[in-house]
Formats: C-alpha cells, structure tokens, sequence
C-alpha cells in the first residue's frame, strides 16, 4: 500500500533526524554559531570553509575568501613580523597557538580579537591543516581600558584633593600667619608715630595698610577653603555642608539651606569630599547660570541607598537642548557620582528651576 504525501514527510522526517552522522551535527552547530569566527584552513595556511559567524566578524563572504590565505586577517605590521607564520609553527609543533591583538576586516577596520589555532591530523598522525576560532573582544578590551580609565580618574581625584589639602594648610598656616604677623607689626609702627609730634600723616597710612593686609587675609582665607575647607577634615561633611550654604549665601545672596537625614552621616575621607565637591559644583552652577532666589540641598541616608538632591528655583534649562560650558560642571558631578557607584538624574525645563537627584549605595559612603 502506499503513503500518502503526508505520511511521507513525517516518515522522512524521522528518519532524516535519526540518520544524521556526528559530522553532520558538527557541521550544523558551527554553522549555528554567530558570536565565533570558525573556519578551517589547509597545512598552508588557506582557507577551506566559512561559518557565518566568520562572515559577520570578518566581513567576506565565502566566495570571496575560501582559497585565500589567512594573512588577509592580520595587520600589516603583524604580517612583516611574520606573525601569521609564526601561529602556525606554533600550532604544528604543540597543537594549539593562542592570541590577541588587532586583526582586520574586509573593509579595513581594525578590531580586537582572541583567536585559538589548532593543528587537526588524522589518524595515522598526518597534518590535514588547522581549526581557527577568532572571538571579536573589542568590547570587552574597550570596557577594560573604561575601567582602567575610571582607575586612574579616581586616583587622579584622590591626589589632586590631596594637593589642594596640602596647598590650604600652607596658605593658612604659614602665609596667614605671616600676614598677621605683618599687620602686628604695622600696628606697633602706628602706636610709635602716634607718640611722635608731625607723624598723623604716616599713621593714616598704616592704618590704609591695616585695612589692605585684612583685606588680604580674608582673600586667602577664601581660597583657602575654596581649596579645602578645614571644617570638612576636622568637623565632618556636615559642618562642611552648613558653611558652604552659609558661604553661598553671602557671595551671592542666593538663600541656600542644608537638610541631612541623620544630622551627622557617617563617610569615609573619600565619599565625604566627593559629596562635598558634588555640592559644591552643583552651587557653581546655581550661581553662573540658574539666576535663582533659592537652592536647597537635601540628603537622607536611610536604608541601603543614600539620597541627595539638589534643587533651585532658577532659569532652568531644556534638557534636550546643547547646554554650552554648564554641562562640564554636570559632567563633573556624573563623575564623582559614578566613582560612588551610585546613579544621577537631571530634571529641569525653561522657568522651572533644577534638580539633580542623586542615589548613591551606603555601603560606598564608608
């Protein structure tokens, strides 16, 4: 009796899957494979077969590269060097040579790779060629060199606060000091021509250089804790916080206040500067740009994550919009944020002030 076309198929069917050979189930899985370059090459150094995978890392197609020698892949320094060779040398005498480095694509790009190159015999021992798997690491070598980079910016932030720390001490302790030291002097020479007939024109002008080297000392003592304030090192972030705000306001008559949840958060010297320079850039930006009558600060450190957020009642901005040299101190802040591991948003539209929230993990404050 015969099968009906439908039973033929699903005779076919069972048979064509119980009869695949293990060469064939190899075949169909590196055929399968998108995220690897695998191809074959004979003892010269051709290539044999194609995946797709190699197709979309590389770029040709079989026709195009199946009979071509593999030094297609290699950089023009690499290939002077021999390198190429050298691989399969290598593979030939232990079996396997393994890489990176920079290797290149049908249309001239570079991209980073791992490739493994296997020596396949047979079974008497007699080289057939090489198995070749390249993976595209270029991602994965730029989000290392990321890491790397954000490495160095935090270290370069630690030292630079640390300069700045050294700079202040100097600039209170041995120039402030040298400043008073003048002004008492100054004022031991007005007592003297006080006491002396024909000399109120002299002691007019001590009293002038007085008045100069107090406006002095108070310059240095604003740059001084511009640099680093002293109440952040010997009273806390908080104290740090209170005379910032309290600072604001006088340069700028902008009222500013500061609400912290608890009173006193515990940080370390690291997370402690960063929260102040975050502040500390964000009040810049109020006074350069917002045109604000008001700036709150608020942090609660409640629970695992630490909240901060900054609020004016400026301009504000459009967010969508290009925003010129006040997005370096945003990029600043992002920065120190991200070095905290912690997120940050921007809220803010045209007549409606700005907001930067901030949510830092607590366990990076200690």
């Amino acid at each position: 009796m015969g099968l009906s076309s439908g039973e033929s198929s699903c005779f076919t069917g069972a048979a064509s899957e119980s009869d695949v050979s293990v060469e064939d189930r190899y075949f169909m899985l590196v055929e399968a494979v998108q995220d690897y370059a695998i191809f074959m090459l004979d003892p010269a150094g051709r290539v044999t077969s194609w995946n797709p995978g190699a197709q979309r890392i590389k770029g040709y197609t079989p026709e195009e590269i199946i009979g071509q020698h593999f030094s297609k892949f290699y950089t023009p320094e690499d290939i002077a060097a021999g390198k190429p060779a050298r691989e399969l040398e290598t593979a030939a005498a232990v079996g396997r040579a393994e890489d990176e480095g920079w290797r290149v694509r049908r249309d001239g790009s570079r991209f980073w790779a791992n490739v493994v190159v296997s020596a396949v015999h047979d079974a008497s021992g007699a080289l057939l060629g090489f198995a070749k798997v390249t993976r595209d690491m270029t991602e994965r070598m730029r989000l290392a060199e990321l890491e790397r980079a954000s490495q160095v910016s935090t270290h370069v932030q630690i030292a630079r606060e640390n300069e700045q720390k050294r700079i202040a001490r100097e600039l209170h302790d041995d120039l402030g000091q040298r400043l008073t030291a003048l002004k008492m002097s100054v004022a031991l020479l007005e007592a003297k021509l006080n006491k002396q007939a024909d000399t109120e024109p002299l002691a007019a002008h001590t009293q002038e250089l007085q008045k100069q080297i107090d406006w002095m000392a108070a310059s240095l003592r604003r740059i001084a804790a511009d640099l680093r304030p002293p109440l952040l090192d010997d009273l806390g972030l908080a104290a740090a916080l209170d005379w910032l705000a309290e600072d604001f306001t006088k340069r700028y008559n902008v009222r500013s206040s500061v609400h912290l949840e608890p009173a006193e958060p515990v940080c370390g010297e690291f997370a402690a500067t960063a929260l102040f320079r975050i502040v500390q850039e964000a009040l810049t930006n109020v006074a350069r740009h917002a045109k604000a009558r008001r700036v709150r600060i608020d942090m609660t450190c409640a629970g695992p994550i630490v909240s901060l957020d900054i609020e004016d009642d400026g301009v504000g901005v459009a967010l969508d919009q290009p925003q010129g040299t006040s997005s370096f101190g945003l990029l600043g802040i992002r920065e120190r944020v991200r070095q905290l591991r912690g997120n940050v948003s921007f809220t803010s539209s045209p007549g409606q002030g700005f907001r930067i929230s901030i949510q830092i993990p607590a366990d990076a404050l200690v």
